[in-house]
């Protein structure tokens, strides 16, 4: 039976002290392993973060492990960081410059391309260890289709000295959407990059009048619009947040990092996480009782490969 239409929020319970304890035992463990620890810590702060996050009562469950995250670095570096360095490597040892050029172009353009099939797989990955109520969620575009996409975009964002910009960013976030689902239900995502065309132009406008501040207002009618168009069955995300909320949480999380050295990276996480829900809640009718699991298949491989190139995800 349908459940009644309302609005319902997405909760944090997480302390950043308790998180700064698996930081430091991190960071301590990662150090006396000479490294090979870290994966087991990025899990862990995850594991966190998702086991804090409530909805409707529940919390949601993270259930990637270290071993994945490490067999994962593995197949990235092997099939592409190994070429990209070794083709850096020729660059720099070459003395004719016409082959020190070709070697730097093929470079760059092998990360480019690289860079959407990360993407893709890192998505596929997280969301594939993420579940609520036991139910799994999951991602099924393909890279091929996505790869289209972010080489056409990037492509015309230049020539066009970024002004496809706002309808590049729309067409990314509706292929992540919309192949997103939880159990066998997708979610959707209806914007439209003209509807941000002329914020994005305005931003432009006022980036040097305004020392670039006015570009946190963007950033956030861009969440707004984003949220607002993205549905799961009948049900609408809405968000709130503004540009002065926005420009004073990045400003604030700089000066908690600089001040501190960087140790109160686990406070920022958890503030961040605080805020994001705080603006956020889902209007409409949920069937939460009807959806049923069907499992996708995937690697970490997307989502060790999404560090390497610096293209994370903006998820976990």
């Amino acid at each position: 039976m349908m459940a009644p239409s309302q609005t319902r929020m997405l909760t944090f319970h997480g302390a950043g002290g308790t998180l700064f304890g698996i930081y430091v035992v991190n960071v301590l463990l990662t150090i006396a392993t000479l490294g090979w620890y870290r994966f087991w810590g990025k899990v862990k702060v995850r594991r966190f973060m998702l086991s804090q996050t409530g909805f409707e009562g529940d919390r949601f469950a993270y259930h990637g492990t270290g071993k994945e995250l490490l067999l994962g670095f593995f197949k990235a570096a092997m099939f592409v960081g190994l070429p990209i360095t070794l083709l850096g490597i020729a660059a720099e040892l070459s003395h004719d410059k016409m082959i020190h050029g070709v070697t730097r172009f093929f470079t760059s353009s092998l990360v480019f391309f690289f860079i959407p099939i990360a993407m893709v797989g890192a998505r596929r990955y997280r969301l594939s260890r993420t579940s609520w109520r036991g139910i799994r969620f999951s991602f099924r575009g393909r890279a091929s289709a996505f790869t289209k996409i972010f080489v056409r975009g990037s492509l015309l964002s230049m020539l066009t000295l970024s002004l496809y910009y706002p309808f590049f960013q729309a067409r990314q976030q509706h292929f992540m959407v919309s192949h997103s689902h939880f159990g066998r239900r997708p979610f959707r995502f209806d914007g439209r990059g003209r509807d941000l065309f002329g914020p994005y132009v305005l931003t432009v406008l006022l980036f040097l009048p305004t020392l670039g501040l006015y570009t946190f207002w963007f950033q956030a009618k861009k969440t707004r619009y984003f949220w607002e168009h993205t549905y799961f069955e009948t049900a609408r995300f809405r968000c709130t947040v503004t540009g002065r909320q926005l420009m004073n949480l990045t400003i604030g999380n700089l000066v908690w990092l600089v001040v501190t050295l960087g140790l109160a990276w686990p406070w920022v996480l958890v503030r961040n996480a605080r805020f994001a829900f705080a603006y956020l809640n889902i209007d409409g009718s949920l069937d939460l009782a009807g959806i049923v699991q069907e499992p996708q298949l995937a690697t970490a491989t997307g989502d060790a490969l999404s560090s390497l190139l610096g293209a994370d995800v903006d998820f976990a």
